[in-house]
């Protein structure tokens, strides 16, 4: 008899272990489940009100709604921002249920994520509305450069756009934080050495080229073209 005990005793102890998990384990799929129910209606609510706010006209003007579309998804930005609140709410709902289990490796790598999401969010949205000024800036400067009679007003204007959209590229990649900070200062001593090389270029095989430019921009008042 004892020897049958003892033979039935790791049996006993998995039931009761099993018995034990099976609840909480219920506990963890009703919280997944309403987890996943209210990043739905999060998700929902976040398209309505981008779309109510015109977010969209804005993500359109800006180009990002175009560069997505290159990238072969017919998904707009207002999508992307919908299906990060999405991901939010979910994996704080399963954070709460793995950590239930007990299953703290688990919480902990899902935690990070959920740190992230946030991070991109704001990043997404700097890039938006960075993107959308860069266009304007480029615009205003465009007209103001042709209301004055300068020439080569269309480099200027890309040369501003294209200034503004690295400064906020720069900002948007120092938020999300991504290797320390080596892909930012790669990327800044990458422009610095473009530069410089451009200008250099310039300032040697075209001293003629800018004489002339910065004389058509800008005439002295002694030349009869100048007024």
């Amino acid at each position: 008899m004892d020897t049958l005990d003892l033979a039935f005793d790791p049996l006993r102890a998995l039931l009761a272990q099993a018995g034990a998990f099976l609840p909480r384990l219920g506990v963890a799929l009703a919280i997944a489940v309403a987890g996943w129910l209210l990043a739905k209606a999060a998700r929902f609510a976040t398209g309505k009100t981008l779309k109510a706010l015109n977010f969209h006209v804005l993500s359109e003007r800006a180009g990002f709604d175009g560069f997505l579309q290159q990238g072969g998804t017919d998904k707009t930005t207002s999508d992307l921002f919908a299906l990060i609140v999405f991901w939010v709410v979910m994996l704080g709902a399963l954070i709460v249920a793995f950590n239930g289990l007990g299953l703290s490796q688990v919480t902990e790598l899902l935690s990070r994520v959920l740190l992230f999401l946030p991070r991109l969010l704001v990043a997404l949205l700097v890039l938006v509305f960075g993107l959308y000024f860069g266009r304007f800036v480029g615009q205003s400067v465009l007209a103001y450069c042709r209301g004055v009679g300068i020439g080569d007003a269309e480099i200027l204007a890309r040369i501003v756009q294209y200034a503004i959209v690295t400064f906020v590229l720069l900002i948007a990649i120092d938020h999300l934080d991504i290797g320390g900070g080596l892909v930012q200062q790669t990327f800044l001593i990458l422009l610095t050495g473009i530069v410089f090389a451009l200008a250099l270029a310039f300032g040697i095989g075209g001293r003629e080229r800018a004489a002339a430019l910065i004389e058509h921009w800008f005439p002295r008042r002694d030349d009869p073209r100048g007024r």
